[in-house]
């Protein structure tokens, strides 16, 4: 499991993101804490890369532990499942008003594969 920290500084602890990757076979979860904005997107942008150069089956971005998710963390998981079409399977896990409730609003939900739950996330993948 990897695990990077980004601290914007002179920030306060909100303007924190936390990202874990977790391999099963070739899956991978990647689950995010904290803030996703534009200081903290390029975070996710770099764990889904370093997934990528493994050549993963499926990607799961749990974002259960998102407090705040802005546009360009939005951003960062179009450019994955517009990445992902016919070379991985692609799924975002969002629960709660701070993460469901804005990619609904935008029209996101049904074009990244949004579930409720990691375990629901992993039952629809043919994988």
């Amino acid at each position: 499991m990897n695990v990077h920290r980004l601290a914007v500084p002179g920030a306060g602890t909100d303007a924190a993101c936390s990202i874990r990757d977790h391999w099963a076979a070739r899956t991978v979860v990647i689950s995010v804490s904290g803030t996703l904005d534009m200081l903290t997107a390029p975070q996710l942008e770099a764990a889904v890369a370093a997934a990528l150069s493994r050549h993963p089956a499926a990607i799961i971005v749990d974002l259960s532990g998102v407090d705040f998710l802005a546009s360009a963390g939005m951003a960062v998981l179009v450019a994955v499942r517009d990445r992902a079409e016919g070379v991985f399977e692609f799924r975002v896990v969002a629960d709660g008003p701070a993460t469901s409730r804005p990619l609904r609003l935008v029209g996101l939900s049904d074009r990244i594969g949004l579930h409720p739950t990691l375990d629901e996330a992993r039952a629809t993948l043919s994988v």
